[in-house]
């Protein structure tokens, strides 16, 4: 038997979908339904419960909510939260789902104020339930919907009486045939998510807009026509006016109107004021002329090549799941444009409306998604899957013509997304040709088909740099069919995902970017994705965490896999959206060999004006010279910049001179940039311009203590060489070290690779490594050599190690030294750093202070370190961690020449660099990392607040680590950043202070 939820069909007894103007825009009435309904939750779909029952004694429930998220964080009155990733929760057996359903009841009660219009008619309107959902009033049902992040509206003027009150009964299913095109890698979370309303439509209102506002860019003329019509009322168009008052235009609707405009584009989000008017309603829009194009290849807006710099945007919060405020919806464009992020794709629906009236104001090219996705059917080698089932057809068209009727006025939207991991099958080419026939002035885009016979442009996801090189040139391995790789290599190409920013990472960034900026044809990518979705709750002491997959006991899961953000949950920016702001920079300022720095104007509309050029000349936090560069770029091009020829350079001293250039935002512009503040990074760059001075060559001699062992200046050694103390704090452990804790992307291997680097590491015994010594003694140059063997248990895999350590001088207080070593055994793939661990007695080891001159001030890695400047930088060593939702490897400053430790008792240890190499490379400076508790147990801990100081400073000077990547699901390390088992050399001094 097919259950109701279970039915293939579009949503019966709904009006046809329309446009959906800016809440606030128009004069018809609008009755807010959001607030406390009255709720039961059911196990079953068929509850038994009369459409007529009020709900007397029932719970009370938020709309909009999750009903799982009723009582988060403390308190899960109605199921928990799940997560998967690509599999179905349930049984594949389309359009079946399990007889076990929770199924949710909401009633409330409503009545139309007195002074409700009279006559039209009066819609009820949901904008999101998740998944299948029937609608009664007062005990007579009058539709069923589904389309969980598409709104449905019902028509129920003849239900409705002005003055009495009215029973809504809403019944929502967590599962329904749809769920199967809903696996959409996020929590499963159910309910009524998205607003509520009663909307009066009158008679001979605008039930549907459709704007056409294109732009010519050779002319300077915008083109506007719009047609009005009535939607479920009077059949056709109806007669309206048009008005632009800002530019002197009225006319009829249906009329084209022409004028001299100022185009919209995401640098440049200009926007104007189109009344829209009959006798009986009036609706104010925000229009923005614009054209999009492909031209030979090339994807154009107004004319001009554009490259989408870009995010994948899943709608989330840590409290309320999928059901966003305004005020979360704003955070995340600021935070989006703040870090020169200008496209979004709505991963993977289309997002609450008032998102994209706010990226049509502060300026973000959007990718708008269909709510498609039925990745689960992969498993089975896409057996069954509705994109390629003609029962499915009429579902899939309605569901991609409800998004192009709702959003086809916003000029944020620049491509229509027809889904994502659903697959290949004919019913693409009918939601394609839907898509053609409302709204020809968008390009396509479907990734899930890589023949693009359909669409237009090729997409792909994840695919590495140097296939992405040969599809910039148009030299990419040939598809199976002659006529569709014809036809695709004249198609531009985006990275729909790419970089997946899964805890540390993402590294490779710019890699990718660097492509986009030489091939025309690549048309850029979104960055997977914005926000981890950590779900906050307690723990049993009462302490938050946020949540993942398998943390609410769930039998089926994907783990970590959905804290894959460039935000933490709370919307902390990470490292790496840090990273992706330096990358994406707008004026882009890289060193060149010779000594200059290259100023680029990323721009594609404006010039560099609205930036000025700053420099500096700095050695640490002392600022020695400093200046501007009268320089403004038109958009696309380029200069060549050199630090003044009088500069006054000095000697050589401890810490380097930099010659540090910054583009700054003088006076934001009120239209162009309402989300910035004076001051804000658009780029920065720098050059070395002076080294330090190297360090004096070691002279003092090693002294011998009364039990057969060594004082080297601040070091007390054993009989066996082995290292006691240092700067009077007892040592805990020292030696060679290869490991690191594990991050998410060394847990995972790249396409190309049999083995994880975790797992490689573990293979090769280097998470358990141990050192044997075979020889301590004392030269005649007055230093201690020790000789040494590090390895671990069960394999032949590690490290001759030499060691030697010389007081700097005749006093106690500074020591060098200097370790050599050298891999033998087996060579594994890779190894995680190659250096030196210490950890020093310290019980309040997070209130230390480190000031450092290196890059900073954040965490770099080799493939993630272009925001990172070179300077002189402090943190305590509680902030020197990156509190990834899923610990991991942290906190690396890299290029490091000199460090200085405080101690809680005001006590300190200085280190500085001397010579660095690997495989006889130099480097400058060393790695250095520093945490309050060992990498084991970072390793080990399943969330930040698991994680306690266990009376010990750990240290690592690294001569180098290996990259970060994205092998969680994108590209490993690639080889610019891989590091393999390596002779290796580093010189430091310590210094007691």
């Amino acid at each position: 038997m097919t259950l109701a939820h279970e039915t293939v069909a579009p949503p019966d007894g709904v009006v046809p979908p329309r446009f959906r103007p800016p809440a606030g825009s128009g004069d018809a009435a609008v009755l807010s339904l959001d607030g406390e309904w009255r709720f039961r939750l059911f196990p079953e779909a068929e509850t038994g419960v009369d459409p007529a029952d009020p709900g007397a004694g029932w719970d009370r429930l938020a709309v909009p909510g999750h009903w799982q998220l009723a009582g988060a964080p403390h308190a899960w009155p109605y199921g928990t939260p799940a997560y998967t990733n690509v599999v179905f929760p349930f049984p594949v057996d389309a359009p079946h789902v399990p007889h076990e359903n929770p199924t949710g009841e909401y009633r409330t009660t409503l009545r139309l104020p007195a002074d409700w219009p009279a006559g039209g008619r009066t819609l009820l309107r949901f904008e999101g339930v998740d998944s299948w959902f029937q609608v009664a009033v007062d005990g007579e049902v009058l539709a069923t919907s589904h389309g969980s992040r598409l709104p449905t509206e019902v028509d129920v003027t003849a239900h409705l009486r002005p003055g009495e009150e009215h029973l809504l009964a809403v019944r929502v299913t967590q599962w329904s045939a749809f769920s199967y095109v809903e696996d959409q890698d996020q929590w499963w979370l159910s309910g009524i998510f998205r607003s509520v309303s009663l909307e009066h439509r009158p008679e001979g209102g605008l039930d549907d807009v459709r704007v056409h506002a294109a732009y010519d860019h050779t002319t300077g003329t915008g083109t506007l026509r719009v047609d009005a019509a009535a939607v479920g009322g009077a059949a056709g168009a109806v007669a309206a006016r048009v008005a632009v008052p800002e530019l002197g235009l009225d006319g009829a609707a249906g009329e084209e109107l022409t004028a001299a405009v100022e185009p919209w584009s995401a640098e440049r989000p200009r926007l104007y004021d189109v009344v829209v008017s009959t006798a009986t309603e009036t609706v104010t829009l925000a229009v923005g002329f614009r054209t999009v194009s492909v031209e030979d290849g090339v994807f154009l807006v107004n004319g001009r090549p554009v490259t989408l710099r870009g995010v994948n945007r899943h709608e989330f919060d840590p409290l309320r799941g999928r059901s966003l405020t305004p005020e979360r919806m704003l955070e995340d464009v600021l935070l989006m444009k703040r870090h020169h992020v200008n496209a979004v794709r709505t991963s993977h629906y289309p997002p609450h409306p008032h998102f994209l009236d706010l990226c049509d104001r502060y300026g973000l090219y959007v990718v708008d998604e269909n709510d498609l996705e039925t990745h689960g059917f992969e498993v089975d080698g896409w057996v069954g899957n509705p994109t390629d089932d003609p029962a499915w057809t009429d579902v899939l068209v309605d569901r991609v013509t409800r998004m192009v009727r709702r959003d086809a006025h916003h000029p944020s939207v620049v491509l229509w997304s027809l889904g994502n991991e659903a697959g290949r099958g004919r019913n693409v080419a009918a939601m394609a040709q839907a898509v053609r026939d409302l709204d020809p002035t968008r390009p396509i885009h479907y990734e899930g088909d890589w023949s693009s016979e359909h669409v237009d442009v090729y997409s792909r996801m994840y695919a590495p740099t140097e296939e992405v090189a040969l599809i910039g040139q148009g030299v990419e391995p040939p598809f199976e069919r002659a006529d569709a790789d014809g036809r695709r290599r004249t198609l531009p190409f985006v990275l729909c995902e790419y970089a997946h920013a899964m805890g540390n990472g993402p590294g490779g960034l710019s890699d990718y970017d660097a492509l986009f900026d030489r091939y025309p044809r690549l048309m850029g990518g979104f960055v997977w994705e914005w926000i981890d979705h950590g779900l906050t709750r307690t723990d049993d002491d009462g302490v938050e965490y946020a949540a993942y997959g398998g943390d609410f006991g769930e039998a089926l899961h994907d783990g970590t896999f959905i804290a894959d953000g460039l935000l933490l949950p709370d919307r902390t920016p990470s490292p790496g959206l840090t990273e992706l702001a330096a990358v994406y920079a707008p004026v882009r300022i890289d060193p060149r060999d010779d000594g200059s720095l290259l100023v680029r104007n990323r721009y594609a509309f404006r010039d560099s004006g609205h930036a000025e050029l700053r420099w500096t000349l700095h050695r640490g936090t002392e600022e020695l010279a400093a200046g501007t560069l009268d320089l403004v770029l038109e958009p696309g091009t380029e200069a060549v910049v050199r630090p003044p020829a009088d500069l006054p350079l000095p000697e050589p001293g401890t810490e380097p001179v930099w010659w540090t250039v910054r583009a700054v935002l003088t006076e934001p512009d009120a239209l162009d940039e309402p989300w910035a503040a004076p001051g804000l990074e658009l780029g920065a760059g720098q050059l070395l311009v002076v080294d330090r001075a190297p360090l004096a060559a070691p002279s003092g001699r090693v002294t011998t203590t009364d039990d057969g062992g060594f004082r080297a200046g601040p070091a007390l050694l054993g009989p066996r060489g082995e290292l006691r103390t240092l700067a009077g704090r007892a040592v805990h452990t020292f030696r060679v070290d290869a490991w690191r804790a594990a991050t998410d992307n060394d847990r995972k291997p790249a396409r190309w690779q049999e083995q994880a680097d975790a797992e490689t590491w573990y293979r090769a015994g280097l998470t358990l490594l141990g050192e044997r010594v075979e020889a301590a003694e004392a030269g005649d140059d007055g230093a201690l050599r020790v000789t040494s063997r590090v390895s671990g248990p069960a394999v032949r895999t590690g490290f001759d190690v030499r060691t030697r350590w010389q007081p700097v001088g005749d006093g106690a207080d500074a020591v060098d030294l200097v370790v050599d070593a050298r891999p033998v055994g087996p060579a594994p793939r890779s190894v995680a750093r190659l250096g030196l661990l210490l950890a020093l007695e310290e019980p309040r080891a997070a209130d230390a202070r480190v000031r450092w001159a290196g890059l900073g001030p954040e965490e770099s890695y080799a493939d993630s370190a272009r925001a990172a400047l070179g300077g002189a930088w402090e943190h305590p060593v509680a902030d020197w961690q990156t509190r990834y939702t899923h610990p991991q490897e942290n906190g690396a400053r890299r290029g490091v020449t000199r460090a200085e430790l405080t101690f809680a008792d005001g006590s300190g240890l200085r280190i500085e660099a001397g010579q660095v190499e690997v495989a006889g490379r130099p480097r400058q400076g060393f790695e250095l990392s520093l945490r309050p508790w060992s990498d084991r147990a970072l390793d080990q801990a399943g969330h930040p607040h698991e994680l306690v100081p266990d009376g010990r400073l750990w240290l690592h000077l690294d001569a180098a680590q290996h990259g970060v990547g994205s092998a969680a699901c994108g590209p490993g390390v690639l080889p610019d950043a891989w590091l393999h088992a390596a002779p290796f050399r580093l010189r430091v001094r310590l210094t007691a202070v």
